[in-house]
């Protein structure tokens, strides 16, 4: 299975900060951290953009690593991803990703 495929389905590979971390970019890091700061409506800064993805070892933006309420629910049912737990398709946290991103879905049914 893809380890870059984070537990609701959404593609680490894809994802800006993780290719800031990679890249070691830190213009980029400001660049999220801007972005995501207006659509959270909290501070993020450059610094705290750092995550290699959310299923391998490593750095993790604090978000990923103890708020995501997907993740940490995974992490409890310890399932590889989503896509191995029976409520998967009834699962209001996991909605407001699937609901936004087919591809996540579609991720999460191939798997």
């Amino acid at each position: 299975m893809n380890e870059l495929i984070a537990f609701c389905g959404l593609d680490c590979r894809k994802c800006e900060a993780r290719r800031a971390t990679i890249d070691v970019d830190d213009e980029l890091r400001a660049k999220v951290a801007k972005h995501w700061s207006e659509l959270n409506g909290v501070e993020i800064t450059p610094e705290m953009i750092n995550c290699l993805g959310c299923r391998v070892d490593g750095v993790k933006t604090p978000y990923c690593e103890s708020l995501c309420p997907i993740r940490q629910c995974a992490l409890s049912r310890n399932v590889e991803t989503c896509g191995g737990c029976a409520e998967m398709e009834t699962c209001r946290k996991l909605k407001q990703v699937v609901d936004n991103s087919d591809e996540a879905l579609n991720n999460l049914k191939a798997l």
